[in-house]
């Protein structure tokens, strides 16, 4: 009998947020099609020795001993996930070695306006040049993330060396669902990683976390915190000071706006709140992956909205169980018939040829 097939994740497990929980989601969802492993790189972009509390979790369930900083990764399909860890880095020291290696990108390429967001020919460098890779694939997590992968694309033709994947790497999304409450309260909260691009104005954080609401909290308020900005009506939590789900058990709206230069490539808070059964109001780009699944908005829509659906609470249970149901799209099964090509050797061999 033959080798089992091989693939090898290339991370670095420390980051936080969306992508650590994007990555325990994808492993259980292939934990047993393959031999998996994971390589782990330290690299500049973060800090401290503190693996993210999600990967954690699941490379104790899967019983993966992570492997540091190796000097070679060979596998049948290497899979390298959130090539923004290689911003800081002017070396990629590990020889990759593999028929396949696909670049999972969680952060757009452009921003609006069409600036980077980081030297994104630098870090793809880094990959490109390192080992023997037969096929070089980007995998997009979102209509909108490809279209700004494809445009970036489009304009370096010296960056042929990678095509794009033709199937949405889309986040899965295995939350249990909570039904929606049937008496739902002006309790509003918004959560994400710490950082000023997060964030919209604070104008805007006013009309959508107004003193008229019952209740306004914040995860992920540190960078409000450190600055001392001062709002008596606002619950401000550190990012990871409670679990998510105490969290979401202190609000029945998730307002979610981010700053003007950022949109969110796929939006996994989006599904963390609909899987709460929480009616989610957002802009209209971070809206699209979620259908009618979310309410799109702007933020002196919000406190209308809400209004709204508090009054009329049979409007608010539709909202929320119609969103759980657009999850399906996000599942580990789709997950898995979309990429089936990649997990069994036949199959990705014939890819290849």
């Amino acid at each position: 009998m033959g080798r089992s097939f091989r693939i090898a994740y290339l991370i670095d497990p420390r980051a936080p947020g969306g992508t650590s929980s994007a990555v325990a989601a994808e492993l259980r969802a292939i934990a047993g099609l393959a031999d998996i492993r994971v390589y782990a790189v330290t690299s500049k972009m973060f800090s401290g020795a503190e693996i993210s509390k999600n990967l954690r979790e699941v490379f104790d369930e899967l019983e993966i001993h992570l492997i540091w900083d190796s000097e070679e990764i060979a596998a049948d399909v290497v899979v390298a996930h959130n090539l923004v860890f290689l911003k800081f880095e002017t070396e990629f020291p590990t020889r990759i070695v593999t028929p396949h290696l696909v670049v999972v990108v969680h952060e757009n390429f452009t921003r609006r306006g069409g600036y980077e967001p980081f030297d994104v020919a630098h870090a793809l460098g880094l990959l490109a040049r390192s080992g023997a890779v037969i096929r070089r694939s980007l995998a997009p997590v979102s209509a909108f993330n490809r279209e700004t992968v494809a445009n970036w694309l489009a304009g370096r033709p010296e960056a042929n060396v990678w095509t794009l994947l033709s199937e949405d790497w889309h986040n899965i999304c295995d939350h249990r669902m909570i039904p929606p409450t049937s008496s739902p309260a002006d309790r509003r909260g918004r959560h994400s990683r710490a950082g000023f691009e997060k964030f919209p104005s604070l104008d805007a954080m006013d009309l959508c976390f107004p003193e008229t609401a019952a209740a306004n909290v914040i995860l992920g308020a540190d960078t409000f915190i450190r600055d001392g900005i001062h709002r008596p009506h606002w619950q401000m939590l550190p990012f990871g000071s409670v679990e998510l789900g105490e969290y979401f058990d202190m609000i029945d709206f998730m307002v979610y706006f981010c700053a003007a230069t950022l949109q969110e490539s796929f939006g996994r808070v989006v599904t963390d709140a609909i899987a709460a059964g929480k009616v989610v109001i957002t802009d209209k780009a971070t809206a699209a992956n979620f259908g009618d699944g979310v309410i799109t908005a702007e933020p002196e829509d919000v406190s209308d909205i809400v209004d709204h659906l508090v009054a009329n609470p049979s409007d608010y249970v539709r909202q929320a169980t119609d969103a759980q149901a657009r999850l399906g799209a996000f599942s580990a099964e789709a997950f898995r018939a979309r990429h089936a090509g990649l997990f069994d050797r036949a199959s990705s061999e014939a890819a290849l040829s």
